[in-house]
């Protein structure tokens, strides 16, 4: 009924099982807001036995906590030790960043506090006693915050459904007797492999010191083979100078691998999930009790605003998901940069710094300039910007191109051609994005063949009459936009080709007038799609021999750069993965034989474009899908076609097979960019949820990407590169504004949606 009051669900015995800071915040918390509860905590430890020394809490956690509980906060308030600057250490050379606004105390005395609150308020505290197994039927609520080795998710784990993954680094908590005065990340490479040292304080006496490496470091160090004592031990004149001298302390502490752990449910009947047990995020982004804590606020609020415990618990777990989610995907971006810490040892010194402090992408160059104008702009002269440019219009040269910027239309398929003509749609799609501002526009895939159409709208350069409609194209942009450079997609779709377009059905097959489709097998891509027929020499011969003629035309129509599309699951990409070439031929089955015919066709290409003017070949870097290509199949595959002269790789990931398994997510494709262009040196265009000119910005300054791809901010606003420039306030080279439109580049800006905090904290 319009204007009834909402009850507070009717939970009045609450079991806690885990007396870590999310449980027994949780139990506070819960109590505090009705006293009348019955409260048990039960930990299967004494008081003060835990894992680790320090923890840090981000300011979004403390005001949450000081809303809440105002005594815990002033508790917690008194014991913080609080810093700015974090200290980046490598081969000899320390950087300092300031302004970061970190906060930390004592493990063990977060827990003294929340005790002293517990017990301030009715809760029952149970330590050194194991959980009864039958709490969910005593009880009208239980709380499993038992930890990353949860039994309760274990017990229930064909409800929470459960997926645990391990890594590959080993790492160990340990202490030093003195307070470091930065957060400090220290390298050291011995002749056992690269390891690292993370470092803060949390007390006025006392350092937390985690010690990282990977497995394969690990054991070449023989730490597998003697007690963590000794081991501790060698890190400590391993980091001499870190420590200043000084021994590392142990609480019990033992080598271990990080596991992040996902549930795809985070509550069953009256049971319910919190902090590791339900999730965890790995401690290079510090956020494990941030989590917890954060977990057992919008719990107790939860309770509190729902009607009943099934909403209630609903409700905390549609709330909780989104954002854990996010943060395991920072901290999964930052504990893979340290995973593969060994390729950017080599960097420029204060780029190496910037690509640690960006690494989750939670930091970025916009907001290390609100925090640290000198640090950030020594970066950008190391880097070659010119005072007051942005990194993203710094000029990028591919052989005799260059490119006034780094910002790439992407290619995008628009499905708009009659006869795989481009018409006027295409002129003004491809104009206006030339006139936007990006150094370099990308048609859509442009086809070799009528039968190498994805859809009957797509468009061709397989005759006289398309390479007269590109050329008025090409003619445009070069005319109306000088310093633009137009870049063709070439491809067939292979066994994805005869399908309805993309808004009537995407992959979906035509209900009349389809042509057959061919590929490296005859493997359909989806079971409603035709069986494609299996290329045979003679057909192979034909279809190299298309892309050639069709190359010939684009370098007549005045391209400037020409793309061979190898990626997504046309017809190259086809012959790239072993999930859908079952070849037992020259052309199949091992790696180099499944590269031979793209590489052919690389070669034909080659021989009839021009040398002067650049070759990029864009990739799926992983298939997403067992069995098929992976990261490390990606370098090998960029090498190969860098030995046959590509100037760069477009570093795209996925759609090669229906049955993908994407870990979408922000710049999610960019770390298989990052890899491929520090394992094999060569120039990689970065796309995939690339959405701000932040983003763009970091991206190159961090040197995880020569060049960055856009697709849907581009179709949002053509102009995309101009506004991000006035946003900006620049106005320099690698902007070029279209005479007719410079009035508007002076227009007053209101402001950014997409601007991030001017100040952020270790783990936010």
């Amino acid at each position: 009924m319009e204007g009834a009051v909402i009850m507070p669900t009717p939970v009045r015995r609450i079991a806690i099982i885990g007396g870590g800071p999310g449980g027994l915040y949780a139990a506070a918390l819960l109590k505090r807001l009705d006293p009348g509860r019955d409260i048990t905590v039960w930990e299967r430890n004494a008081p003060d036995d835990t894992f680790g020394f320090g923890v840090v809490l981000s300011d979004e956690t403390l005001g949450g906590i000081e809303h809440a509980d105002p005594e815990v906060y002033a508790a917690l308030c008194e014991d913080f030790v609080r810093w700015d600057d974090i200290d980046i250490v490598h081969r000899g050379l320390r950087h300092t960043s300031g302004g970061h606004g970190f906060a930390a105390l004592g493990r063990r005395r977060l827990l003294a506090i929340l005790h002293t609150r517990c017990r301030a308020l009715g809760v029952d505290l149970r330590f050194g006693t194991e959980a009864p197994a039958d709490l969910a039927r005593t009880h009208d609520l239980v709380v499993a915050a038992d930890g990353v080795n949860s039994t309760t998710r274990q017990r229930l784990g064909h409800v929470f459904r459960p997926h645990v993954t391990p890594h590959h680094c080993r790492y160990i908590w340990l202490a030093a007797d003195f307070p470091f005065d930065a957060f400090r990340f220290e390298i050291a490479e011995t002749e056992h492999g690269v390891m690292q040292l993370h470092g803060y304080p949390y007390a006025p006496d006392s350092s937390t010191v985690i010690i990282e490496m990977r497995e394969e470091v690990w054991k070449a160090a023989g730490f597998d083979e003697v007690p963590a004592q000794e081991s501790t031990e060698s890190c400590a004149k391993i980091f001499a100078e870190a420590l200043r001298g000084r021994p590392l302390r142990s609480n019990n502490s033992t080598w271990t691998t990080f596991r992040t752990v996902v549930n795809a449910h985070w509550s069953h009947g009256n049971t319910v999930l919190l902090g590791d047990a339900a999730h965890t995020a790995h401690f290079s982004i510090g956020s494990g009790t941030k989590l917890a804590v954060e977990d057992a606020l919008a719990l107790a609020a939860c309770l509190e605003e729902q009607p009943s415990l099934e909403g209630a618990l609903a409700a905390y777990e549609a709330e909780r998901k989104p954002v854990v989610a996010s943060t395991q995907r920072a901290a999964r971006a930052s504990l893979e940069w340290f995973e593969n810490l060994g390729l950017y040892l080599d960097q420029p010194p204060r780029q190496f710094a910037f690509n640690l402090l960006t690494r989750s992408r939670r930091v970025t160059h916009d907001n290390l300039r609100l925090r640290d104008p000198r640090f950030t702009g020594a970066v950008e002269r190391e880097f070659g910007c010119p005072p007051g440019t942005p990194p993203m219009f710094t000029p990028f040269r591919l052989r005799g191109l260059t490119l006034r910027n780094r910002v790439v239309v992407s290619p995008m398929d628009m499905y708009s051609a009659t006869d795989g003509v481009p018409g006027d749609f295409h002129l003004v799609h491809l104009g206006a994005r030339a006139l936007g501002g990006a150094g370099l526009v990308m048609t859509e895939m442009v086809c070799v063949s009528p039968e190498g159409r994805i859809t009957p709208g797509c468009t061709g350069l397989y005759s006289g009459r398309q390479a007269e409609a590109w050329k008025r194209i090409t003619d445009f942009v070069h005319a109306r936009s000088p310093g633009t450079a137009i870049g063709l997609q070439l491809g067939h779709s292979g066994r994805k080709g005869s399908t309805k377009l993309m808004w009537e059905g995407i992959d979906e097959p035509l209900p009349e007038g389809n042509w057959p489709v061919v590929a490296p097998s005859p493997i359909p891509h989806k079971p409603f799609n035709q069986t494609p027929r299996e290329l045979g020499r003679a057909q192979l011969t034909d279809i190299r021999e298309q892309f050639t003629a069709a190359a010939w035309r684009a370098a007549r129509a005045g391209f400037d750069l020409l793309e061979l599309h190898c990626a997504h699951g046309y017809l190259l990409s086809g012959f790239l993965s072993p999930l859908t070439n079952r070849r037992t031929d020259a052309y199949g089955g091992s790696f180099a034989k499944r590269l031979r015919f793209p590489l052919e066709v690389f070669d034909a290409v080659r021989g009839v474009w021009p040398q002067e003017r650049p070759m990029t070949v864009r990739i799926s870097a992983t298939d997403w899908a067992e069995g098929g290509n992976t990261a490390e199949d990606a370098v090998e595959i960029a090498r190969a076609f860098a030995a046959h002269g590509a100037d760069a790789i477009d570093v795209s990931t996925g759609q090669v097979v229906a049955e993908e398994h994407p870990e979408y997510g922000r710049s999610y494709q960019t770390p298989y960019a990052d890899r491929i262009r520090h394992e094999t040196g060569l120039p990689v265009i970065a796309v995939g949820a690339i959405s701000s000119w932040d983003d763009v910005n970091s991206l190159i300054l961090a040197g995880r990407a020569d060049l960055c791809a856009l697709a849907r901010p581009h179709l949002y606003d053509p102009h995309w590169t101009l506004h991000a420039a006035a946003e900006q306030g620049y106005d320099g080279p690698g902007v070029v504004w279209p005479d007719p439109y410079r009035a508007g580049s002076r227009r007053p800006q209101t402001g950014r949606t997409d601007a991030p905090k001017p100040r952020l904290t270790l783990g936010t």
